[in-house]
């Protein structure tokens, strides 16, 4: 308040000045101009301002100013002054807005350049400018990172397609090459030829997949079911899985939990977590599947051993484009599994969430129930 109370009283006083040396400036050249004309403006002045008279009682010839006149002259005057100055303010404004305007672009622009504050930007500015520049960093930062992870979803889905494609033209090239091959040999290389083509075909329709959730074109299709009838057909649908390395599943939950959702992309949800839990679980130790009621919602968690996830990995792990591991494994898929999850459970108005901690690693589904 001082401040700007101090900057109104020093541009009031630069224009008194201004004004004061107007009117001195007005009558220099008025000066100048009488004697470059040898007495004109005097005689000009003498003869329209100055009345003359004679009394003829001291036989004398007087001369005194014409008062009325003069003060037309001195309003004149005036106005011509003020005129003068009013011109001569706005170019010294307009000069002086410019310059301001550059000074405060040029200290913008160090700002937006720096990493620190410049201290001629007005706080009025510099606070939003400041959160303009901390938002354009994060889109940038965001920019970049997502731009990173597809980047690498092009190298590591080109490389998860070359892989089952090569096998499909080698083992296609041997039976046609080798005529004299065995029955039994032939039909290996026929079922190992139809499981990689059936391998490149889900990584083809997971990749579809995850594109039509990122042009948000998915719409659910409702209907009640009883969530623990489809978690029991999943257990039993991956009992051989289990039995190869040699793990259990246990499922925790009620008799019935009967939802509304979309019961196919639901199971495409609980597939995807009982999957990863069966892949990298220990060998010989307990999935656990626990399903409960929970007020209004439904809450579904797969529990296993395995490798601590980090933290900073878990923060990520639903994102679109986010490898958790760098190694590929052939027996894996694209690694967007857990991204069209979150997509489901997200367009049925659900949660979910992972945390890992001492070698174990638990995945929750929280649902409406309806």
């Amino acid at each position: 308040m001082r401040s700007k109370t101090k900057s109104t009283l020093r541009t009031t006083l630069t224009y008194i000045g201004i004004f004061i040396c107007g009117a001195v400036l007005v009558v220099l050249l008025l000066s100048f101009f009488d004697n470059t004309l040898n007495g004109t403006l005097r005689e000009w002045f003498y003869r329209g301002y100055m009345t003359k008279y004679y009394d003829p009682e001291m036989a004398t010839d007087y001369v005194q100013p014409d008062w009325i006149a003069i003060k037309g002259l001195a309003f004149r005057l005036a106005l011509a002054v003020f005129a003068f100055c009013v011109i001569i303010i706005g170019i010294v404004s307009r000069l002086r807005l410019n310059a301001e305007r550059r000074r405060i672009g040029n200290a913008v622009g160090q700002f937006m350049l720096s990493d620190t504050p410049e201290a001629g930007i007005p706080n009025e500015i510099a606070v939003p400018l400041s959160d303009a520049k901390s938002k354009l960093m994060l889109a940038q930062t965001l920019l970049r990172e997502e731009t990173a992870r597809k980047n690498d979803l092009v190298m590591y889905l080109a490389h998860d397609l070359k892989t089952p494609l090569a096998s499909v033209i080698g083992y296609l090239t041997l039976l046609r090459d080798e005529q004299q091959i065995s029955p039994e040999l032939r039909e290996k290389y026929l079922s190992i030829t139809l499981d990689k083509a059936e391998r490149l075909e889900d990584l083809i329709n997971e990749f579809f997949e995850i594109t039509r959730f990122n042009l948000s074109t998915v719409t659910l299709d409702y209907s009640s079911i009883d969530l623990v009838r489809l978690l029991e057909q999943l257990r039993f649908e991956f009992m051989p899985m289990l039995k190869e390395k040699s793990l259990t599943c246990t499922l925790c939950a009620p008799d019935a939990l009967p939802i509304s959702c979309d019961a196919g992309k639901m199971q495409r949800v609980f597939d995807n977590l009982l999957r990863n839990a069966v892949l990298y679980s220990y060998p010989d130790t307990e999935i656990v599947i626990n399903a409960q009621l929970d007020g209004d919602s439904v809450s579904v968690s797969v529990l296993n051993r395995g490798n601590t996830i980090p933290e900073e990995k878990l923060r990520r792990i639903f994102e679109q484009f986010y490898r958790l591991d760098s190694a590929r494994s052939s027996s894996g898929g694209a690694g967007l599994g857990l991204a069209i999850a979150s997509n489901i459970v997200t367009l049925h108005g659900g949660k979910i969430n992972a945390r890992s901690a001492d070698e174990t690693v638990e995945f929750t589904v929280t649902l409406p129930v309806s």
